[in-house]
């Protein structure tokens, strides 16, 4: 993903509200099937990470995108907002 790519992504990520929170049961199979369903439906989603999570913002950021297989978009302050294209239908078109 190239940084015009990700600045757009960025723009678009601002009026988005945070979806799913994490805290301090941390990552669970439940959540991340969740956090699945709604990047395929989405392609966009902003999370919410507590002070009480187990883990660091960018542990659990990298940690999601992998099992996800989606992109880190950002992490800024406790928020982490996330992409993956959808395989039909994509509602997001990056920029070249």
């Amino acid at each position: 993903m190239t940084s015009k790519q990700r600045a757009y992504l960025r723009g678009l990520a601002n009026s988005l509200q945070p979806i799913f929170q994490i805290g301090k049961s941390g990552l669970s199979n439940n959540l991340i099937k969740q956090l699945d369903d709604a990047l395929e439906a989405r392609e966009l989603i902003k999370i919410s990470v507590l002070d009480t999570a187990p883990d660091d913002i960018k542990t659990l950021g990298e940690t999601i995108a992998t099992t996800t297989n989606s992109v880190c978009v950002q992490i800024v302050g406790s928020k982490i907002t996330f992409y993956r294209a959808k395989k039909k239908d994509a509602k997001i078109i990056l920029p070249d």
